[in-house]
């Protein structure tokens, strides 16, 4: 079910039980190509050499670039390591998986701004994992995978499921929804009043 899981050992020295290691698409290594092509059109004008030698310098920071995007999410029987953040399980608390649009909403209209982000532009599927330590401000990690049925799995949660021609209300404040209530109701009662009544008169 996991990438990787034997009985190594990971973060807390205990065995490792998911692995899994986000490396950059195969569509990710096109860039690579369009920027040696970029390297040698700035300087081939002035000399064929120098344009190949401008591509080559370029292609090797971008090949840099990836490979350092490289990065691991490592799941042990006590600890849970997202990049370079690492945490105890216990501490751990709602888990829930998101794709499609639900991925997107997560990296945008409903990112927190203090959530520890762990996220890959090639990589759509997210998994969000609630933070129950009372001592970090981090209300939760949002990361990419590209299993996120297995990560959610191992850690106990669960992935999200959307609601059926429902109005996604979760991000409306309780007061909001009470002070349009409250508008309406307003508005039916001075309509009330405005209508005449049998005998014609207001």
């Amino acid at each position: 079910m996991t990438e990787n899981a034997d009985k190594r050992i990971g973060p807390g020295g205990s065995p490792i039980v998911y692995q899994e290691t986000l490396r950059p698409s195969w569509s990710m290594w096109l860039l690579v190509l369009l920027a040696a092509a970029l390297g040698w059109l700035t300087l081939a004008p002035l000399s064929i050499g120098w344009g190949v030698v401008a591509g080559v310098i370029v292609a090797a920071i971008a090949v840099f670039g990836l490979l350092a995007s490289s990065t691991d999410i490592t799941v042990t029987t006590t600890h849970v390591q997202v990049g370079r953040a690492t945490i105890e399980r216990e501490y751990i608390g709602e888990v829930t998986g998101y794709l499609g649009d639900d991925a997107f909403a997560q990296r945008g209209r409903k990112l927190h701004g203090l959530a520890y982000l762990h996220l890959r532009s090639w990589i759509k599927p997210v998994v969000r994992i609630q933070i129950e330590d009372p001592q970090d401000r981090t209300p939760y990690w949002l990361t990419s995978t590209r299993r996120p049925e297995d990560l959610v799995s191992v850690l106990g949660g669960a992935m999200h499921v959307v609601e059926d021609a429902q109005v996604d209300d979760e991000d409306i404040p309780e007061w909001l929804i009470e002070a349009e209530r409250q508008r309406l109701e307003a508005e039916q009662a001075e309509d009330n009043r405005e209508q005449p009544n049998g005998n014609g008169v207001r």
